[in-house]
């Protein structure tokens, strides 16, 4: 609060300066003209005295001496009567006055004017203090408003780039992957060697099609890393296609290109390295890069009875609940992310659902038709764990303030299982 007036106290003393220079500096045009007169007046005595010398020695006889003395006395009196020479005690003081007048008169009306239209509750620091406690004070459906508003200018404004990759960000912290797309596309025509947005365009590209980075993403993905080989999320995102592809030799090269740019002990450093072991665990046991499924099964031939049979014993299914103790912390549409992902190795999720806090307790169900990715499926992992994350910021990614819950290790097949969130990510 003390910082802010001494602040505002500054700022009026510099709008003072610009005021008040001009009127003093008035004062002091008067007062120059006073003196000028004070100098005619001298000179004017001065030159007398030379005429008067000049009668006295003979130089001059007596009539030139009186009509030399009337030119000097009309020229004095020119003088007096011109602009100039007004009486300088009435602009003085009136200069003098509308100084002060401003001086006191700008301070209190801009306080004057803050008092009304501003915010003075907010120099309260313990006002300030008990309304953090709501973030914003913004509801979800306040949210998808001003998400809603913003697409709406964008439609009168479709050349605002920056207004595309901000929608396209919304959307993809709503889940919304196919609106998301479609607004990166907007911003990609006009921003066409951004590496960040390229990326972001793959990756919500990938979800809206089926959650596979094949195709239209992976080619996305290439020229992020020609603009940026450094962007961090295509290089994740590069390495995630080799690893669909079961190119597992290139995907541990691309996730190794990420250590460097990371902190050593981060929990995504943490969790590259984890991708890398994996991968580099299944070089030699993978089938050829050239292999494909055989044609019949390309066009929907049924599996197996033992395919089945091994997607259905990796079903995984249970409860997440939210501790008591932290239910004041939460709102009711709060955003939920419930995931099944390997207990070791990458942390990529195997399948996933989104629900709200007032969902809570949910009932879930994982199993292989839920896959994210086709080539990495619950029954491709000997164990995997459930996680359950609230999600302040509605934001897939895990922030600072989430709230969270993690099983214990389990083989896919267990059911009954019962996930409680109990602890804040920091």
């Amino acid at each position: 609060m003390t910082l802010f007036w001494v602040i505002a106290a500054l700022l009026v003393c510099v709008a003072l300066a610009f005021l008040i220079t001009p009127l003093l500096r008035n004062r002091a045009s008067v007062d120059t003209g006073a003196s000028r007169d004070s100098a005619s007046l001298a000179v004017f005595r001065d030159q007398l005295a030379e005429l008067d010398a000049d009668l006295a020695v003979g130089t001059i006889d007596r009539d030139q001496w009186e009509a030399a003395r009337a030119d000097l006395q009309r020229g004095i009196l020119e003088d007096a009567s011109a602009p100039a020479a007004a009486a300088p005690a009435a602009p003085a003081t009136r200069s003098k006055a509308a100084a002060v007048v401003v001086a006191v008169a700008v301070p209190l009306v801009a306080i004057g004017i803050y008092m009304v239209l501003g915010n003075p509750q907010g120099l309260d620091p313990s006002k300030v203090s008990a309304s953090q406690g709501a973030p914003h004070g913004l509801t979800q459906e306040q949210i998808e408003g001003m998400v809603a508003r913003l697409a709406q200018h964008l439609q009168s404004n479709p050349d605002d780039a920056d207004g595309w990759i901000m929608l396209g960000r919304s959307y993809t912290a709503m889940g919304r992957f196919g609106d998301a797309a479609a607004a990166f596309a907007k911003a990609e025509a006009k921003f066409p060697q951004n590496a960040e947005l390229l990326a972001d365009y793959a990756d919500s590209l990938a979800m809206a099609q089926g959650q596979t980075l094949l195709g239209k993403p992976e080619a996305l993905i290439q020229r992020a890393l020609q603009a940026d080989g450094n962007n961090l999320k295509a290089l994740a995102l590069a390495g995630t296609v080799e690893f669909e592809k079961q190119h597992f030799a290139k995907a541990a090269e691309y996730w190794k290109r990420m250590l460097p740019l990371l902190p050593p002990e981060s929990e995504m450093g943490n969790s590259v390295r984890a991708s890398i072991k994996d991968a580099e665990d299944k070089i030699g046991g993978a089938p050829a890069p050239s292999a494909a499924p055989a044609q019949g099964d390309q066009a929907g031939k049924a599996k197996s009875p033992a395919a089945t049979s091994a997607a259905k014993d990796a079903r995984l299914s249970g409860t997440i609940k939210l501790a008591p103790s932290l239910a004041a912390r939460t709102a009711p549409d709060d955003t939920v992310f419930v995931l099944a992902r390997p207990a070791q190795g990458p942390r990529m999720p195997l399948a996933a659902v989104r629900v709200k806090v007032k969902d809570l307790p949910l009932k879930f169900s994982f199993d292989d038709s839920m896959a994210m990715n086709p080539s990495a499926k619950l029954s491709d992992y000997s164990e995997v764990v459930v996680a359950a994350r609230v999600s302040k910021s509605g934001d897939v990614m895990p922030q600072p303030g989430d709230l969270e819950g993690v099983s214990k290790p389990v083989h896919p097949g267990t059911s009954g299982m019962s996930v409680e969130i109990t602890q804040e990510i920091h």
